[in-house]
């Protein structure tokens, strides 16, 4: 799951005013194919929550590098679950348990 927060107002705003907000957040939601995506106020600014199946850890730059240097984010990504995940790995390790 990705957390951007937009914290440089200004640049924040100069990339809505020229339409490349709108272009970043549509290019990473094409990359991402996010099972889920919410965008809204948060902490006095813009902010997003994208969850999504990170396959390959060397995907991080290609996928934060656009927040921070075109938009100014703060970012945190963290693994996550879904339910079928969740019994999955509990099913696992209560396996191991014996």
């Amino acid at each position: 799951m990705l957390r951007a927060h937009l914290d440089d107002i200004r640049l924040a705003n100069e990339a809505l005013a020229s339409g490349r907000l709108p272009e970043v957040m549509e290019s990473l939601m094409a990359k991402l194919n996010p099972e889920a995506a919410y965008f809204g106020p948060s902490q006095g600014g813009r902010s997003c929550t994208i969850v999504f199946d990170m396959q390959d850890s060397s995907t991080l730059p290609t996928i934060a590098e656009p927040l921070f240097q075109e938009l100014g984010a703060r970012i945190e990504i963290q693994p996550v679950m879904n339910a079928d995940d969740m019994r999955k790995g509990i099913a696992a390790w209560q396996q191991q348990q014996g």
